[in-house]
């Protein structure tokens, strides 16, 4: 009987170990809306309090990943790309080097880390995607998307944050012949290659959506959106949305039906309606001011929130209609982030603005400056526990917000 208890015990026990989500690129819903409750409505004078700073790194754009008790985060030293651990309280854990970074244009690392259980998940901006033991920082595994994959490394290298579901990892390559991959998440073994429209990547971390009758995944590649069946990687639609610069940073946002995809360099945004099993899609309305570049856009209420980019204005459109509700140069253009019923705006210039989401004007209640740090301030802010995460170049930021 004891054998058998103990048995029993050791099964739940590991069951609970490896059942930890997967951390996703711009909160658990990967939407830009953080779950955190009772936070700060309005900031002291000088802004939310500042617990501590890491300034150990190099240069960059990534997020920092938080999981199990730890932050994770890479960056760029001398051209080689190293990923830390860091303690909740912003001390050193280990720093383990990851191979060659990114270090032509606006040079350093790009994508955040994607964790779950005692593994990492980390594509480089030369496109290495690494498989990383989360106790050490020792290598797992490592396949190459230009080398192994047959992809194509695009002018600004790879940027998505890989997505991991079940035992599978999703990442673009691009190429002639295919878009995404699934691999095996514990070997790094190819499970399938999704036919492509001849496209390199295009920066945009994928979206999951779940059907009644199948799983989707939907990503943008140099001119196209795609929808891709994660069970085996048939193409089910494409969707010709191209920009001057062929560039789609932001990951589209789903609700009832609707898919949102935008992107910068004056092209906009388009509202796809989608089929009720996700295999095929018609555009609804377009949005030709709202040309986010990079900075992800959040839906509250029904209204979108976000900026664009040839104008850099704060916009706010009704979702259903794509009306836009105002437009505000208050701040230049940057990335938002929502939280507790309110909105984050982190602008190129270092200022961090608390918005009401508010659908008739752009009203901030309070404002700060972020001055620490090197490099431009692009890496998306993230909310964990009450405390604010803004990364730049060389230091790591946390604020306490509640």
């Amino acid at each position: 009987m004891r054998k058998i208890a103990l048995a029993t015990f050791v099964f739940i026990f590991s069951v609970e170990v490896f059942s930890q989500e997967p951390t996703r690129w711009r909160g658990p819903d990967a939407n830009g809306i953080y779950p955190d409750r009772g936070l700060l409505t309005e900031w002291p004078e000088n802004g939310p309090e500042l617990l501590w700073k890491f300034e150990q790194m190099g240069e960059g754009f990534s997020s920092p990943a938080i999981s199990g008790g730890y932050i994770y985060i890479p960056t760029m030293i001398d051209k080689t790309g190293y990923m830390f651990k860091l303690t909740m309280d912003g001390e050193l854990v280990w720093r383990v080097e990851y191979g060659e970074e990114f270090h032509e244009s606006y040079p350093g690392s790009r994508a955040t880390a994607t964790l779950v259980d005692d593994r990492l998940y980390f594509l480089s901006g030369r496109g290495k995607l690494l498989c990383m033991s989360t106790e050490d920082g020792s290598v797992i595994w490592t396949k190459h998307l230009v080398n192994d994959l047959n992809g194509v490394l695009n002018r600004y290298g790879f940027n998505e944050t890989v997505v991991v579901e079940g035992d599978k990892i999703y990442c673009t390559p691009g190429g002639e012949t295919q878009s995404v991959v699934a691999l095996n998440r514990f070997t790094g073994e190819m499970v399938w290659a999704a036919e492509g429209k001849g496209d390199k990547a295009a920066y945009c971390t994928p979206l999951m959506l779940d059907f009644p009758s199948r799983k989707l995944l939907v990503t943008h590649t140099e001119s196209y959106i795609l929808g891709i069946d994660r069970q085996d990687g048939t193409l089910l639609w494409t969707h010709y949305w191209p920009n001057r610069r062929l560039e789609h940073q932001n990951t589209p946002l789903f609700v009832n039906g609707d898919l949102f995809c935008f992107s910068g360099y004056g092209k906009g945004a388009v509202m796809l309606s989608m089929n009720e099993d996700g295999s095929s899609v018609r555009e609804k309305w377009v949005s030709e001011t709202f040309d986010n570049r990079m900075g992800g856009a959040v839906l509250i209420d029904g209204y979108i929130y976000g900026c664009g980019h040839h104008n850099r204005s704060w916009q706010c459109l009704e979702w259903e209609t794509g009306r836009q509700m105002y437009e505000s140069t208050e701040l230049t253009m940057g990335v938002v982030i929502a939280a507790d019923g309110l909105i984050y705006c982190y602008d190129e210039r270092g200022e961090l603005a608390l918005v009401e989401p508010n659908h008739n004007e752009f009203k901030i209640i309070s404002r700060t400056s972020i001055t620490e740090g090197t490099g431009q301030q692009w890496a998306h802010p993230v909310i964990h526990e009450g405390v604010l995460y803004i990364s730049r170049g060389s230091t790591l930021m946390a604020f306490q917000i509640k």
